[in-house]
């Protein structure tokens, strides 16, 4: 057995799984995995998130925690051995929003107004203290991660990012909410035999901080793994507006904000995946990002931000094979 192997007998071994199959799961774009257990027609999920590996699952407990606590569908957790970077939880199944669409692409509607439920009841709930801030400040440097890792440019990277911190000073709604940040179809599940707002499962949610909740809206509907129909995205624009008492034209500033400081930063992030860690199937996804992005910068009030952006080469063969290259 490795060290790993060990660790994660002995912390089995205080739990009714110690002699559970184990099923690894598809990993992620962190330095965690996750194992399936069965055991008795009972099934759970192991998360293995070394320290060693410079994981933590802290913020992972803790919001999970705050997330049940509103009502809402984060597995529950068995066990944990923080230390140890291990946790047992509770196994929310296979139905992810991506897989359950693929098959029956009519429930697209259905599916993302649960979603986006979710977002209007935290929306309206006043989020526990101790989350760190995803605002102005924070949002322009995250946003020039793409003139840093996707296209090297020391003087665009502070440009970019303060145009984006400008941008969210005067666009950002005062009432902010508790953002996961990841919230798209493959981290959400469909559990139809729950009710109401649990009938969304809940994944990958260890970054979440406190935010513009239109930052998880556009995370949802200008989706960086899947196409979406752009009409979803009005329409649920249209519902999170009417559900949090905005105007449309306000919610729709800001997803266009939120979505183009999100996709200037996920064009950085995953470029840096390839370049710094050796993951290249990210790269693949950087022309969808860059649509969303094109998408975002169209709106009127972003034209500062848009004369900046048309500084970065789009990811055409040439660009993507530069990247590469930069491994």
């Amino acid at each position: 057995m490795t060290d790993r192997a060990d660790d994660i007998a002995a912390f089995l071994a205080q739990t009714e799984w110690a002699t559970a199959t184990q099923k690894p799961l598809q990993q992620d774009a962190s330095n965690r995995r996750y194992i399936r257990l069965v055991q008795d027609n009972r099934r759970a999920i192991l998360m293995d998130a070394p320290t060693s590996a410079g994981e933590d699952v802290r913020p992972f407990v803790d919001i999970t925690n705050r997330l049940r606590d509103a009502g809402l569908s984060a597995p529950e957790i068995y066990a944990q051995d923080v230390a140890a970077g291990l946790l047992l939880l509770e196994d929310l199944g296979d139905d992810l929003f991506a897989d359950t669409l693929a098959h029956t692409p009519e429930m697209e509607i259905e599916l993302y107004t649960a979603a986006v439920d979710v977002l209007i009841a935290l929306h309206h709930q006043t989020p526990a203290p101790g989350l760190a801030a995803y605002d102005a400040a924070t949002m322009g440097p995250l946003a020039a991660l793409a003139a840093v890792w996707y296209a090297p440019n020391q003087a665009l990277e502070t440009e970019i990012a303060h145009a984006v911190s400008a941008l969210a000073a005067d666009i950002l709604p005062e009432r902010m909410g508790m953002i996961q940040r990841d919230y798209h179809a493959q981290n959400l599940l469909w559990l139809p035999n729950r009710s109401g707002l649990s009938r969304v499962g809940l994944l990958d949610y260890q970054d979440a901080m406190l935010g513009p909740l239109a930052y998880d809206l556009v995370s949802l509907t200008l989706d960086a793994r899947r196409d979406v129909d752009p009409a979803i995205h009005t329409a649920m624009i249209a519902h999170f507006a009417a559900g949090t008492s905005q105007t449309v034209d306000a919610v729709t500033r800001q997803a266009a904000l939120c979505g183009a400081q999100r996709n200037l930063r996920i064009l950085g992030v995953f470029a840096r995946l390839w370049v710094r860690d050796g993951k290249a199937n990210y790269l693949s996804l950087l022309p969808r990002v860059w649509g969303h992005l094109q998408t975002c910068l169209a709106h009127p009030d972003l034209a500062p931000l848009a004369t900046l952006c048309a500084a970065l080469p789009a990811p055409d063969a040439d660009h993507l094979a530069q990247i590469k290259a930069r491994r």
